[in-house]
C-alpha cells in the first residue's frame, strides 16, 4: 500500500509537471526528467563526440538478491492469472532495497506489470511472460499515444518515475496481439477489422483535438470503452534503464518505448511483431540512449526516434538527444533507422553504425520524417558503415511534408545529416530528399557511399548544400557539391522538383 501511494504521488507530480510552462518540464520535480540541453557545435568529424556520449551511458547495478515469482503465488501453466504474484514479488524486491525478480522456466499469464526502482525483472531460459488479451487487465496510467500525453491503458510493462530498473535474460515477453485482439482496433480489414466493429478513428481524432487545445492531461481520459492501443514496454520519466537479452513477440503497438527517460540501454533484444504500428524501439524525448546488437522484424519502423507530437511536443520542449545505434539487424519494417514523425520537441545527436538491413519489405535504410504541423528541428544525424541488401524506396529519405503536406504553420528544420560508407544494394532511389521552398533541407553529406542498383533517378527537391564525395550511383560517380534544389551529379534531373 505504501508503494502504491508513492506510485500515485509520482504520477500526480508527473501530471502537474506536464501542465507546467511551455518552456519545458522541470527535472527537479521528479528527479528523472530530461531537460532541454544545448548540444555542441558539430566538429569536422562529428564522430569524435561518440566517446563522450558513451562514457555517460552505464547499466544500472542491482544487489545480489533473488525473488522468485513462484514464492509469491505464480503458476507457470499458461492459464493461471499471475498478475498479483508479479506485483507482490516486485514490491518485496523494492522494499528490500532491490535485486532480481526471477521468472523461472514456464509460461506465466499476467496483466500489466509495473516495475519499481532497483528491480531487475529477469527471465531465465525457457521463461515466457504471456500477457492477457483482456483490456480490463491494463488500468489507466499517465502515458503517451503517438506523441500525445493522456490517461490510457497501461503499457504491458510500465514504470513511472523510477530509477535503476531492468528487464533481462533469455526469456520471452509475448503480447498475444493478433487480428482478433488489439490489432483490429486500427480499423484495417487486413488486420481483422470488419464493418460494424469499433476502431480507433474517433478516439484518435478526439485526442488530437484535446492536445491542440491544451486540455489538461488528467482530463484526457481514454482506456476502457475506447480503442487507443497500449504500447508493450514503456519506462516513463525513468533514469538508468536496461533492457537486455529478451525476445518480444506480438505487441499491440510500439514495442519498446522509453519516454522522457535518461541513460537507457537496449541491448541484444529481438523484436518480432508484424501488426500495425508495431515499431521496434522508439526512444521519445530521451537523453543518452544506446541501442545495440538488436534484431528487428517489425510491422513499422525498426527504430524510430521521437520527441512528442504537435502542440504537446512543443509544450514540453523535450528533444531526444545523444542516441547511439550500433550492430543492429533490421530484417523487416518501414525504416531501418528513422527519425520522426512525432518530433515537435526536436531531435539531435544521432549516431548509427555497423547495422545490417535486408529485404524488400524494408522501405528506407535511413529515414527522416517531418512536416509543417510538427515543425521539429532535426540536426546532427550521422550514419556510417551501414549495409542494406535491398530497400523498396531509398537509401536516404528525408521528407519535410510527411503525412500532412505543407499546409501547417510550423517550419520544419532538417540540417547536418551525414552518411559515410553506406551501401544499399538495390533501391528505387539512391536519395529521396524532399524539402520545402520555405524550409530547404540543409547540409546533407554523403561520403564513400555506393548505390549499385537504383531503379530511378534520385529525387532532390529544395536541398541547400548537398555534398557527394566518393559516391557512386549505378556504377557512376555522383558528383561533388550542388546547391538548393539541385540533383546529384551524373546528369540526373530532379524528380518532380524545380
Amino acid at each position: 500500500m505504501n508503494t502504491r501511494r508513492r506510485f500515485l504521488k509520482a504520477m500526480v507530480a508527473g501530471i502537474a509537471t506536464a501542465l507546467g510552462p511551455a518552456a519545458g518540464f522541470r527535472a527537479e520535480s521528479l528527479g528523472a526528467a530530461v531537460a532541454p540541453q544545448a548540444g555542441p557545435r558539430p566538429s569536422l568529424d562529428p564522430w569524435t563526440e561518440l566517446p563522450r556520449i558513451l562514457s555517460r551511458i552505464r547499466p544500472p547495478r542491482f544487489p545480489d538478491r533473488a525473488f522468485e515469482i513462484r514464492r509469491y503465488g505464480a503458476v507457470g501453466d499458461g492459464h493461471t492469472d499471475c498478475t498479483e504474484a508479479f506485483r507482490r514479488a516486485i514490491e518485496a524486491c523494492h522494499q528490500a532495497g532491490g535485486g532480481r525478480v526471477v521468472v523461472p522456466a514456464g509460461t506465466f499469464l499476467t496483466g500489466a506489470i509495473h516495475l519499481l526502482s532497483r528491480v531487475n525483472l529477469h527471465l531465465v531460459e525457457g521463461a515466457t511472460i504471456r500477457f492477457s488479451r483482456d483490456p480490463r487487465n491494463y488500468p489507466l496510467v499517465f502515458t503517451r499515444y503517438e506523441g500525445i500525453e493522456l490517461m490510457n491503458f497501461s503499457p504491458f510493462v510500465y514504470a513511472f518515475a523510477q530509477e535503476d530498473i531492468a528487464i533481462t535474460g533469455p526469456g520471452t515477453l509475448d503480447g498475444q496481439a493478433d487480428s482478433d485482439h488489439w490489432w483490429n482496433w486500427v480499423g484495417a480489414p487486413r488486420f481483422g477489422w470488419r464493418p460494424g466493429m469499433p476502431n480507433l478513428a474517433k478516439d484518435r481524432e478526439r485526442l488530437h483535438e484535446l492536445g491542440a487545445k491544451g486540455t489538461p492531461v488528467k482530463d484526457r481520459v481514454f482506456g476502457l470503452g475506447h480503442y487507443l492501443r497500449p504500447n508493450f514496454v514503456q519506462p516513463y520519466r525513468c533514469r538508468n534503464v536496461l533492457i537486455e537479452g529478451i525476445t518480444i513477440l506480438n505487441s499491440p503497438m510500439w514495442n519498446l518505448h522509453p519516454t522522457l527517460s535518461e541513460n537507457v540501454i537496449v541491448r541484444g533484444v529481438t523484436v518480432r511483431s508484424s501488426g500495425p504500428n508495431t515499431d521496434g524501439c522508439d526512444p521519445e524525448s530521451c537523453r543518452d540512449v544506446l541501442i545495440e546488437n538488436c534484431v528487428f522484424e517489425t510491422g513499422d519502423d525498426c527504430i524510430a526516434i521521437k520527441s512528442g507530437r504537435d502542440n504537446d511536443g512543443r509544450r514540453l520542449h523535450a528533444p531526444t538527444e545523444n542516441v547511439v545505434i550500433r550492430g543492429c539487424r533490421m530484417l523487416r519494417g518501414h525504416g531501418g533507422v528513422t527519425v520522426g514523425s512525432e518530433i515537435s520537441g526536436g531531435v539531435r545527436g544521432i549516431y548509427a553504425e555497423r547495422c545490417r538491413m535486408a529485404g524488400p519489405e524494408l522501405y528506407d535504410a535511413v529515414r527522416l520524417k517531418n512536416n509543417t504541423m510538427r515543425g521539429g528541428r532535426l540536426e546532427r544525424i550521422y550514419a556510417r558503415d551501414i549495409r542494406a541488401e535491398q530497400v523498396s524506396n531509398a537509401g536516404l529519405s528525408i521528407d519535410d511534408s510527411y503525412g500532412h503536406g505543407a499546409g501547417g504553420t510550423f517550419v520544419p528544420v532538417v540540417r547536418d545529416v551525414e552518411l559515410r560508407n553506406v551501401q544499399v544494394g538495390r533501391a528505387r532511389y539512391a536519395l529521396d530528399l524532399r524539402g520545402l521552398p520555405s524550409a530547404p533541407i540543409e547540409n546533407v553529406r554523403l561520403i564513400d557511399c555506393d548505390f549499385p542498383h537504383a531503379d530511378h533517378p534520385s529525387v532532390v527537391q529544395y536541398v541547400d548544400g548537398l555534398v557527394l564525395r566518393g559516391v557512386r550511383i549505378n556504377g557512376k560517380p555522383a558528383g561533388t557539391v550542388r546547391g538548393p534544389g539541385s540533383p546529384p551529379g551524373s546528369g540526373e534531373p530532379p524528380r518532380g522538383g524545380e
